[in-house]
């Protein structure tokens, strides 16, 4: 059962927030302290979004990662009868241009809108980057994944575009734009120069939907054109999820870019391959800001008994660091996260074993 999240009004800045300013500079890169030290947004979350937070923060802190944490919440208020994002929260990312992020309740149905969609939206994040791979030590039906989707995160299905036409029949509409499908493909092809892939796959449905998918496709083959050491194909969707269940290394060499909601599909179906999306990070790239999240839900059945598994906001945080070009610290990370579920003493409950999430922490830490 999903609760619909309490609407509050609007509420000045806080002193914590004007005290946060007047001790910090800010630039087009971000916040930084007197010390150089990097102002990273938190949004902690619903359900276990807060306790994977803190381990995050004792992780980083352990490692002594230099970045500041700013925490936000992102409750929904009333701003002139309309659902809205906290000035707070809005304004602490525009300055930070960086936030990590815990999962967030989403009403099915009815309620406000998806603050997800709402903070993508409000901030133009355009792409979402999700990597997918198998986890030494963490047995799953395959042990050689290594996929790389990259999903255009503004419009498609997710445009929020219906109505109803007549009792009993809803039209949604498909929103595609050449602006949109440009710059996602764009940053498809330079992710994958940045990591040493020379392929680019384009996935999508023009064989059905001749204009919409047509057009995203055109327009990625375009670009496609300003990268002769990078290698382009298509591919139809349906066959994609065919061909990636019955052998995942088809996928290793190529970064995959394709419409919204194909992408929204296709990462979880690659999260599964791996384990579950307790696995995966994600990263939510945009020209104003980005945005790292774990896209887990918020599992309110086990929220505060100090059973979470931090992982795939962990991860989630590395791609972040990779993103501040604080690599080192991106590299101890990751390997004291994977050596602790390799290890197999202290798993979560969701990955077979017994360990609480302090303890399954306090095992990365000693890992650093």
């Amino acid at each position: 059962m999903y609760r619909v999240a309490r609407l509050s009004r609007a509420q000045p800045t806080s002193a914590f927030v004007r005290r946060t300013l007047a001790t910090h500079t800010s630039n087009e890169k971000g916040t930084f302290t007197a010390d150089g030290k990097q102002v990273v947004t938190m949004i902690p979350g619903d359900g276990i979004g807060p306790e994977i937070s803190r381990s995050v923060k004792q992780i980083f802190e352990a490692d002594k990662v230099p970045i500041v944490w700013e925490d936000v919440n992102v409750t929904p208020v009333l701003k002139n009868g309309k659902t809205a994002i906290p000035d707070d929260a809005l304004h602490s990312i525009n300055r930070n241009k960086v936030a990590l992020k815990g999962p967030l309740e989403t009403p099915i149905g009815k309620g406000h809108v998806s603050l997800n969609l709402t903070l993508r939206r409000t901030f133009d994040l355009f792409a979402n980057v999700r990597p997918c791979k198998s986890i030494i030590g963490y047995k799953t039906p395959f042990d050689n994944v290594d996929t790389v989707l990259i999903r255009e995160n503004t419009e498609g299905e997710y445009s929020g575009i219906e109505h109803t036409v007549v009792d009993g029949v809803v039209q949604s509409i498909k929103l595609i734009t050449e602006d949109a499908s440009r710059r996602v493909s764009e940053y498809a092809f330079e992710y994958a120069r940045s990591i040493g892939r020379k392929n680019v796959t384009i996935v999508h449905k023009a064989n059905i939907q001749k204009q919409a998918d047509g057009l995203f496709l055109a327009t990625a083959m375009d670009v496609a054109k300003n990268y002769p050491d990078i290698t382009v194909q298509d591919a139809l969707l349906d066959r994609v999820c065919l061909q990636i269940v019955q052998d995942p290394t088809d996928f290793s060499d190529t970064v995959m870019v394709m419409p919204n909601l194909y992408g929204d599909i296709l990462s979880d179906l690659g999260a599964g391959l791996i384990g579950g999306l307790g696995l995966t990070p994600s990263g939510n790239i945009g020209r104003k800001a980005s945005i790292f999240e774990s896209v887990h839900g918020t599992a309110p059945d086990i929220a505060g008994k100090d059973l979470a598994n931090p992982t795939a906001l962990l991860l989630s945080s590395v791609m972040m660091l990779r993103h501040m070009k604080l690599e080192a610290h991106a590299d101890r990370i990751q390997k004291a996260v994977l050596k602790t579920i390799a290890d197999g003493q202290h798993r979560t409950g969701d990955l077979g074993g017994k360990a609480t999430n302090t303890a399954f922490t306090q095992a990365v830490i000693r890992n650093l």
